[in-house]
């Protein structure tokens, strides 16, 4: 915008003159006006990293916002290990995911509205199994804390199992049932590969490695290249990314109004209040079961993700515990909404 300082100095001079002269019955509306227009002129130079020269040329802005770079931080603490950016590497891949999370807006705000429902689940399973608070962001770069996700390459889940890495894991997978989709038991599966990859590794980052890339893959990677951590390997661009991904999301939630997403109590997701009830034998329609229980069949799937078919088939009697949400916790009072997290929102 090409304003000079005495323009400037001049329009605010005029605004004031219409003010004083104006008839008392439309001061309101003209000082609303004037409020406004001083505002829109002065963005220019509220913003920005250079100082206004008057003997410099303008820069025109084409565009009707401001874009601004996210500061990278001189360093973060992930896991108990601070991880430091002044080295060049670190420091531009860590400015890359901060970028694609301030910028993704609509992935990240989701992010941050789910994980008010969802860390109250993840925090003390990951406590109870000894692996660090910090994880529960792996859940957020992995998903999106989306518990119905599904990639193109088959996992599933809000922690992204594959099949064989699921079944290993003690969860139960087939045509019929596949507790990947079940956040409480994919979660404990979750702690037990980060726990034998510690075991192997000893450092947590490389272990958000080989969470995305393997065990077997890093483990080789570190040998061959001669390096004591993963965040030092040269990996294929998603593995490389990942590890700093997940310093960005912990960047980004611990403090989202420094990014830009400003957010209310009433606009998070709350915990949906269930009931349970617990089968040891197989439902033949699950439509008619949900009915019963005064709910949708959509409604039930939707809180049993796990139930992958239309029926449950048990044939050896195994214990399943169903969630039957309430009604009061369907039909909840966004106002009464309590953030789990106070840097989340605003009031």
């Amino acid at each position: 915008m090409n304003i000079r300082p005495n323009r400037l100095i001049h329009t605010y001079n005029y605004i004031l003159y219409l003010i004083i002269n104006m008839n008392k019955n439309f001061i309101h509306p003209v000082l609303t006006t004037a409020f406004t227009l001083c505002v829109g002129i002065s963005l220019p130079f509220l913003f920005g990293n250079a100082r206004f020269d008057s003997q410099q040329d303008s820069v025109r802005n084409d565009v009707s916002h401001l874009t601004a770079s996210p500061t990278v931080p001189q360093e973060i603490s992930f896991a108990g290990q601070t991880i430091r950016f002044d080295r060049y590497d670190y420091r531009e891949r860590m400015d890359r995911e901060l970028l694609s999370f301030t910028y993704m807006h609509s992935t990240t705000m989701l992010s941050i509205k789910r994980a008010n429902r969802y860390f109250p689940i993840i925090e003390p399973i990951l406590k109870e199994c000894g692996i660090p608070d910090d994880f529960k962001y792996l859940a957020v770069i992995e998903s999106g804390l989306n518990h119905l996700a599904k990639s193109p390459a088959g996992a599933a889940g809000m922690w992204q199992f594959m099949q064989s890495t699921g079944r290993q894991y003690g969860l139960e997978v087939n045509q019929n049932i596949d507790e990947r989709y079940h956040v409480e038991k994919a979660t404990r599966a979750a702690c037990r590969y980060l726990h034998d990859s510690y075991e192997r590794y000893g450092n947590w980052l490389s272990v958000a490695a080989a969470y995305n890339a393997g065990q077997a893959r890093i483990s080789s990677q570190l040998q061959k290249q001669m390096a004591t951590h993963a965040a030092d390997l040269w990996l294929v661009e998603e593995t490389s990314r990942y590890m700093f991904r997940l310093l960005a999301a912990k960047a980004v939630l611990s403090d989202p109004r420094r990014y830009g997403f400003i957010l209310r109590s009433d606009q998070l997701y709350p915990s949906i209040a269930c009931t349970t009830d617990t089968v040891t034998s197989g439902i033949a329609d699950l439509a008619s079961y949900a009915k019963r229980k005064g709910i949708t069949y959509a409604q039930l799937k939707d809180f049993n993700p796990w139930l992958r078919s239309t029926f449950l088939q048990n044939r050896s009697g195994r214990t399943y515990v169903l969630k039957l949400p309430t009604r009061e916790g369907m039909y909840y009072d966004p106002r009464a909404t309590k953030p789990h997290d106070l840097n989340w929102v605003t009031r």
